[in-house]
């Protein structure tokens, strides 16, 4: 088997126990997954971390979710559109979250891996642009630029997935969009005062 075809098949082999176990998977438990002996995993890797930074990336890659946002119909009324791309970047993002999690240690505090970190640091910045991409043919109607709102709706959506008082059953994306483009008042054009 090519190099190639190893790295595929180990990295395809290793995103299940990665879900499962996190950081902690053992190369005994990837080269079983994959079939192969332990030793295999490090005929094409030099450590069990440069794995799983493969892993990850192959993982998170934002292509398919990129794709899934532009296609959302432009002419459907912002509230809309963006209620779409809510329910798109929550899946991503609940599907993830212990990836994300691996990622914040092996990848951003880790700092051993600047080339991975750029390349999340990457998909962030397409994710953001795709988003505003998406609210631009209405930046007259709204408070902020398009890229600021970009910005604090995957705010919203990560904080529901991630944040300790996330949950994403409850608030979906039309939930999302409510709180974003209203706010928590009932009647936002009403000044009230204390309350």
């Amino acid at each position: 088997m090519a190099a190639e075809d190893r790295r595929a098949a180990l990295i395809s082999a290793t995103l299940p126990l990665l879900r499962e176990f996190g950081l902690e998977v053992s190369t005994r438990q990837i080269a079983a997954a994959a079939g192969v002996a332990e030793g295999t995993i490090f005929g094409v890797y030099s450590d069990k971390n440069s794995l799983l930074v493969d892993v990850l990336m192959d993982a998170l890659d934002p292509d398919t979710t990129l794709r899934a946002i532009r296609a959302i119909d432009a002419g459907k009324t912002l509230r809309v559109r963006l209620a779409e791309a809510a329910e798109l970047v929550n899946e991503r993002f609940t599907q993830n979250a212990q990836l994300m999690t691996a990622a914040r240690k092996l990848v951003f505090m880790s700092g051993a891996h600047p080339e991975a970190a750029a390349r999340m640091g990457a998909s962030r910045g397409q994710l953001q642009a795709a988003l505003a991409e998406l609210v631009l043919p209405d930046a007259a109607v709204l408070r902020r630029a398009p890229d600021a709102v970009a910005g604090l709706f995957l705010l919203f959506c990560g904080g529901n997935a991630f944040g300790p008082f996330g949950d994403p059953d409850h608030f979906d994306g039309e939930e999302l969009v409510s709180l974003l483009l209203d706010g928590l008042l009932i009647r936002p054009s009403i000044d009230h005062g204390g309350a």
